[in-house]
């Protein structure tokens, strides 16, 4: 059975286990399976459609951190007919855990950037696991501030469980930087469409965060921290998580709900890390929809926007007349 499958997908591995065996016989013996062949995957599709459509937020969350899912860099070279990357901050160095240029997408001219996870140990070491440094931070508004200067819509691709928080990056500046990105990315005169991928983790999500659109992908979450995290604080137990992860309402659907993402971008069956090319297909058809969308504003209009869909987050509606009464 594969090493990476998800504890709730093994009635499918071994309904495709299956299904290859009865290839291996079909051809060893030399006899016409192929009705029970096409059986079993019918019984497969269709069970994989009713676990995926009654998962719970913790089993989202695992997708999320799914090792073989498409990082910043494959839905880049997948979305963008071109592409040159950029590197450095001009202040400290380059951080490999966030990556960005310049790339063309049906001849339109964007800045894409994004978190970059690695898929094996070494490449996760590479780059820090997608926990991005201050000087990350630093880049990503050096590229976003290019892009406002030649007229270019941003593209910012989320997937961190955070920022790093070490203590060089703490030294440097981590949160100014990120407070900085956020303050600034509110005034930036470009379209910006922001993509939650993966993990989308506190503060190391919102440096990058602030856009005209925020979506998530099918099987993503997004929240102020961790369900690990949450469950060792409110509980002082880690395995609590799963309760955490319901309770923090960090789904895509639950932040529809909530006013806090403006879309879901659908997956291919069984997650995105199933089948890229149309994981990145989807992507690209809603990235062009909302920059289609968004420069018939002017830049004023795009900032007005901007800044009242921020301000209607977590907005609460009292009853005054009735808290009165009760005192």
């Amino acid at each position: 059975m594969p090493n990476n499958y998800l504890d709730f997908e093994k009635p499918l591995i071994e309904l495709e286990e299956k299904v290859n065996e009865l290839k291996e016989f079909m051809q060893e013996k030399d006899i016409d399976l192929t009705d029970e062949i096409e059986r079993l995957k019918t019984r497969s599709e269709t069970l994989r459609e009713e676990i995926f459509s009654q998962l719970e937020p913790w089993q989202m969350l695992q997708i999320a951190r799914h090792p073989e899912r498409p990082t910043t860099l494959d839905y880049i070279n997948l979305v963008c007919d071109e592409f040159i990357e950029l590197h450095g901050d001009r202040q400290f160095g380059d951080d490999k855990a966030l990556v960005g240029g310049i790339g063309k997408i049906d001849d339109i001219p964007v800045t894409i950037l994004g978190h970059q996870k690695g898929k094996t140990t070494k490449e996760n070491l590479e780059r820090n696991f997608g926990m991005a440094h201050p000087e990350g931070y630093r880049k990503a508004l050096r590229l976003m501030r290019q892009a406002e200067k030649f007229n270019r819509p941003i593209i910012a691709i989320i997937n961190t469980a955070g920022a790093y928080p070490g203590l060089g990056a703490e030294e440097r500046g981590q949160a100014e930087a990120i407070a900085k990105n956020m303050m600034e990315m509110s005034g930036i005169k470009v379209p910006i469409i922001v993509i939650v991928v993966g993990e989308g983790g506190s503060g190391g999500a919102l440096g990058i965060g602030v856009g005209d659109k925020v979506l998530m992908l099918e099987y993503t979450y997004y929240s102020v921290c961790s369900p690990e995290a949450c469950a060792a604080i409110l509980w002082k137990d880690s395995k609590e998580a799963k309760t955490a992860a319901k309770a923090l309402k960090i789904t895509a659907k639950d932040l529809i709900n909530l006013g806090v993402v403006d879309d879901i971008i659908s997956e291919p069956p069984g997650g995105a890390h199933k089948d890229y090319k149309l994981s990145a297909k989807l992507i690209k058809e809603e990235i062009l929809k909302e920059i289609n969308s968004l420069q018939k504003f002017t830049p004023e209009d795009l900032l007005d926007m901007r800044y009242n869909k921020f301000r209607a987050m977590g907005q609460i509606k009292e009853n005054v007349e009735k808290i009165i009464d009760e005192t």
